[in-house]
């Protein structure tokens, strides 16, 4: 149970797209399961928060996170729930991650309109994602990736207005809103077919929950403690830590997925970088002792880029700028 002193609500931010709200009511249930008082606070847009310090002073970069660090540093949430490939490696300054939950499904799904007879031919497949567009690049280069940004339902809407082919998702995201469950991937409820893409290898910590909260908040900190999955935390640590020695700070086409293999008690690792047009695609895959874990993101980066990542990073840096 909760400790009684100090008595506290725990003010729960969240941004107020429904997936994000059923992340932040997840926590919610989590942590009032513990006997903890909670509150969800739904954060708009605050174009007229006033700092003392500039944001990019503070560290505060990413665009999925941002609204809610601010509302944090100013007092008026305690703790913010994000999908956790969203959140930049580097927390803004004050800020920790203190709990990252069970994971979901990795995989990535194709969502599209009937059969794939399209998939060998030319076909037109949207998403706003440099890596999914450069994994699907290089396994179809006759086909057209288009963008495709906003929240799940807004995507899926998109979908069905346009002509394209297809679209492709997060599987964690589309279980979470009911679109798709373990026995019907291939059946979602809007009317389209899901088609698991095993082949491509996930954003750094896709399907996985993190909930950060203020360095100093020792009470809150405590509470999310106890929501925290080991396993999880270890994996998406060294996901992030191979994301974070390739990027050097520009966003990239990468993918990684560590998993722990528990008949063999082995940390599994595969990694990826390519460039934006699919055409260059360097690998690695690795098994390494658990105990190895702390550098084995950053020494299998390090492989990457000592064997042609150096150079297509620039390239990649360069296209960005334009």
């Amino acid at each position: 149970m909760a400790k009684s002193t100090p008595n506290k609500t725990i003010r729960i931010g969240t941004r107020d797209s429904e997936l994000a709200l059923w992340q932040a009511h997840t926590v919610q249930k989590q942590l009032q399961d513990l006997g903890y008082k909670t509150q969800i606070v739904a954060v708009k847009s605050d174009g007229d928060i006033q700092l003392d310090k500039p944001l990019y002073e503070l560290g505060i970069t990413g665009i999925f996170t941002k609204t809610l660090d601010i509302a944090m540093i100013t007092g008026k949430v305690d703790i913010a729930v994000h999908s956790m490939k969203d959140v930049p490696t580097a927390l803004p300054q004050g800020i920790v991650q203190a709990a990252v939950l069970e994971r979901a499904n990795t995989l990535d799904i194709l969502v599209h309109k009937g059969n794939l007879d399209f998939i060998e031919n030319s076909g037109t497949i949207a998403t706003g994602s440099l890596r999914r567009q450069a994994m699907w690049l290089n396994k179809y280069p006759n086909h057209t990736v288009v963008d495709l940004r906003g929240n799940v339902n807004t995507r899926m809407q998109k979908l069905q207005e346009n002509d394209w082919n297809g679209a492709i998702f997060a599987a964690a995201g589309l279980e979470r809103l009911g679109f798709i469950n373990e026995n019907a991937i291939k059946s979602p409820s809007f009317g389209g077919v899901g088609e698991a893409l095993d082949w491509m290898i996930p954003a750094p910590a896709q399907g996985a929950m993190v909930v950060v909260a203020m360095a100093e908040d020792f009470y809150t900190i405590e509470a999310l403690s106890q929501l925290n999955h080991i396993e999880t935390e270890i994996c998406t640590y060294i996901e992030r830590q191979f994301l974070r020695t390739l990027e050097g700070g520009c966003t990239a086409p990468i993918g990684t997925l560590a998993n722990y293999n528990e008949k063999e008690d082995v940390l599994e690792f595969s990694g990826v970088l390519l460039s934006i047009d699919g055409k260059q695609k360097l690998e690695i895959t690795k098994k390494a002792k658990v105990s190895e874990w702390k550098k084995l993101g950053y020494h299998c980066a390090l492989e990457i880029l000592n064997n042609g990542g150096s150079q297509l990073m620039s390239e990649i840096k360069a296209q960005l700028k334009k």
